[in-house]
C-alpha cells in the first residue's frame, strides 16, 4: 500500500462500492445507517458534545497563548489573499449553501417544536434563535479550525505534504508516509465525497423545488439530473482554472449576492425587530453556551437533542476534513492568532446575522403578524420554505431567483474546494493537483449525487456521514494532541528562538538607532558649517 496512486485507487474503489450499494440496496443502506445513528445518539451522544467543546477550548488556547504569534508559513510569509476575500472563501467553501437552505426552515421548525416548553409561543421564539446560534456558532467552526490550523502548520511551517496524515508526524514520525498514513487519507477522502455528494443532492432538490414553485417545472429525476449535469460542468471547469482565478471571483460574487439578498429582506422586512432578534439571540447564546453545549437530557427521551443538536455536531465533525483542508490551503502566511480570530468569530457573526434576518423575519411574521400559514408551509416542505417566505415581500420572484442563483454559486464554490482538496490528498499531498484527478473526482461526486436522488438514498447517506463522527472525533482529538506537540517543539526550535531574538533586538535597538542617527546628523551639520566657514573668510578678505 505504498504506491504513489494507492490512495486514489483505494478511495475510488470505496466510492464505486458506495454507488453500487446506493443503486442495488438503498433500503438496506438506510436501515443500517439509521441503526448506527440511533446507537450513537443513545450511547455516545455525550462523547460528541464533549469532543466539540474540547475543540473550541483548544482553538481558543492556541489563539490566545504563546503559540498565537507562530506564523503558518515562514517568518517572512504574508497572507496570499486579502482578508475580505479570505472571509468570503471561508463562507463559500463551507456552510454558505446550508445557510440558504436552512435560513428560514430551521428557526421556524424550532419555533413550532422547541426543545422544551410550549411551541408557537414567545418563549419558543427566543429558544429558536438561541439553539440556531448554538448549532451554527463557534462549535461548528472550531471543528473546522482544528483541522485547518493543524494542516496549515505542518504543511507550510514544517514543509510536510498537504494530507491530513501529515499532522500525525509528531506522534508517528515517518510512519505517516506508510500504510497507516494512507489509510487515514482514504477515510478522509471517503467522508469528503459523502459530504459533498449529499450537499449537491439537497441543493439540487431545493433548486428543483424553487423552479417548480416559480415556473411549474416538474419535480422529477430528469429535471434534477439536468441540474446536476449543469452544476457539475461549471464546478469542474472552475476548479481547473485554479484557486487564484475561479474561486476568488466566485467567492467575491457570492458575498455580493448574499449581501444583496440580506439587504432586500432587512429593509423590506421588520428591520427594527431583526436587529432586536440579532442582539437578543447573541445574548441568550452567550449566557447559555456551556449549558446548551452539554445538554443531554438524561432524564427524558432526548429525541429533540438527538434529532438536532447531536445531528448538527456530528455533521460538523464529519465535514471538518473537507472544510479544514481547504481553509488551511487559503491561510498560508497568517499567524495562528489571526487564523483563530478570523476563522471562528467572523463567520459566526455573519451566520448569526443571516439567521436573524431570514429566520427572525419569518418568526416575526408568524408570531407578531399572525401569518401562521408560513409555519404550516415550513412543516410540510422545508425545501420550499425560503420561496414561500419570499411571498410576503415585494418583488418575491426576484428574491426567489436571486436565492436560487446564490444556492447554485455557493454549491459550485463548495464543490470546487472539495474537488481541489480531494485532488491534493489523492496525490499524496500535492498542493497543486493535476486537472485529471480533479475532473475524475468531480465526475464521481456528480454520479453519487444523481444515483442517491434516483434511489431515494440521500437520507441514508446523510445518516452514514453523521455516523462517521465518532471515529473522526477520535481522530480530531489525536490531531489536537499532535498539533500541541508540534507547536511546543516549534517554540523550542533554534529557528523560532532566533526569530524571536531578532525581533527583540530590533525592538530594543530601534530607539538607539534613531538616537545615533540624530547625533550623526548633528555632527554632519557641524562639520559642514566648519567647512563652509573658511571659504567665507577667504572671500571677504579685502585685496
Amino acid at each position: 500500500m505504498n504506491g504513489k496512486k494507492t490512495v486514489l485507487y483505494f478511495s475510488l474503489a470505496a466510492s464505486l462500492a458506495l454507488i453500487s450499494v446506493g443503486i442495488f440496496a438503498p433500503n438496506q443502506l438506510e436501515m443500517f445507517s439509521n441503526s448506527a445513528l440511533s446507537f450513537i445518539y443513545n450511547h455516545l451522544g455525550w462523547f460528541i458534545l464533549g469532543s466539540v467543546f474540547t475543540f473550541f477550548i483548544f482553538c481558543m488556547y492556541l489563539g490566545l497563548s504563546k503559540f498565537g504569534h507562530i506564523r503558518l508559513g515562514d517568518d517572512d510569509d504574508r497572507p496570499e489573499y486579502k482578508t475580505a476575500t479570505w472571509i468570503g472563501m471561508l463562507f463559500s467553501a463551507s456552510i454558505g449553501i446550508s445557510l440558504v437552505f436552512w435560513g428560514v426552515a430551521e428557526p421556524v421548525s424550532y419555533y413550532i417544536d422547541p426543545p422544551y416548553g410550549q411551541g408557537s409561543s414567545e418563549q419558543s421564539a427566543k429558544l429558536a434563535m438561541q439553539f440556531v446560534y448554538l448549532h451554527w456558532g463557534v462549535s461548528a467552526w472550531a471543528c473546522y479550525a482544528v483541522v485547518g490550523v493543524s494542516l496549515a502548520f505542518f504543511q507550510f511551517r514544517k514543509k510536510l505534504p498537504s494530507s491530513l496524515s501529515s499532522v500525525f508526524y509528531p506522534l508517528l514520525g515517518d510512519k505517516v508516509k506508510g500504510s497507516f498514513g494512507k489509510f487515514i487519507d482514504v477515510v478522509v477522502i471517503l467522508s469528503i465525497v459523502i459530504g459533498i455528494a449529499t450537499s449537491l443532492g439537497f441543493g439540487t432538490l431545493q433548486v428543483n423545488s424553487g423552479m417548480n414553485y416559480l415556473w411549474g417545472l416538474p419535480v422529477s429525476f430528469s429535471t434534477q439530473a439536468i441540474i446536476i449535469l449543469i452544476i457539475s460542468l461549471i464546478y469542474v471547469g472552475s476548479t481547473v482554472s485554479g484557486l487564484q482565478g475561479a474561486m476568488k471571483h466566485l467567492s467575491n460574487l457570492n458575498m455580493l449576492l448574499a449581501f444583496a439578498l440580506l439587504a432586500f429582506v432587512l429593509f423590506l422586512g421588520p428591520t427594527q425587530t431583526i436587529f432586536q432578534i440579532f442582539f437578543q439571540g447573541i445574548s441568550d447564546y452567550a449566557q447559555n453556551f456551556v449549558g446548551m453545549s452539554f445538554r443531554t437530557e438524561p432524564y427524558g427521551d432526548g429525541s429533540w437533542i438527538a434529532s438536532w443538536t447531536l445531528f448538527y455536531f456530528g455533521w460538523w465533525i464529519a465535514w471538518a476534513p473537507l472544510v479544514g483542508s481547504f481553509v488551511a490551503r487559503i491561510s498560508k502566511g497568517r499567524t495562528i492568532k489571526e487564523f483563530m480570530m478570523g476563522a471562528i468569530f467572523i463567520p459566526v457573526l455573519g451566520s448569526f446575522f443571516w439567521f436573524a434576518v431570514m429566520g427572525g423575519s419569518a418568526i416575526a411574521l408568524i408570531q407578531n403578524a399572525g401569518q401562521t400559514a408560513l409555519a404550516t408551509a415550513v412543516s410540510a416542505d422545508v425545501t420550499s420554505a425560503l420561496f414561500k417566505f419570499f411571498d410576503y415581500f415585494p418583488m418575491s420572484v426576484f428574491l426567489s431567483v436571486l436565492a436560487m442563483v446564490l444556492v447554485l454559486i455557493f454549491f459550485i464554490t463548495s464543490a470546487n474546494s472539495a474537488v481541489f482538496v480531494l485532488g491534493m490528498i489523492s496525490e499524496n499531498g500535492n498542493p497543486n493537483p493535476s486537472h485529471f484527478t480533479k475532473v475524475v473526482w468531480g465526475i464521481v461526486i456528480a454520479i453519487i449525487a444523481a444515483v442517491l436522488i434516483m434511489t431515494g438514498g440521500l437520507a441514508g447517506l446523510q445518516s452514514i456521514l453523521v455516523a462517521t463522527a465518532i471515529p473522526l472525533a477520535i481522530l480530531l482529538l489525536f490531531i489536537c494532541y499532535s498539533t500541541y506537540l508540534g507547536l511546543k517543539d516549534e517554540l523550542a526550535s533554534p529557528r523560532t528562538e532566533k526569530s524571536k531574538e531578532i525581533q527583540e533586538t530590533k525592538r530594543v535597538e530601534e530607539p538607539e538607532r534613531k538616537e545615533s542617527k540624530g547625533l550623526q546628523d548633528e555632527l554632519v551639520l557641524s562639520i559642514s558649517k566648519k567647512k563652509k566657514a573658511p571659504k567665507k573668510s577667504v572671500v571677504n578678505v579685502p585685496k
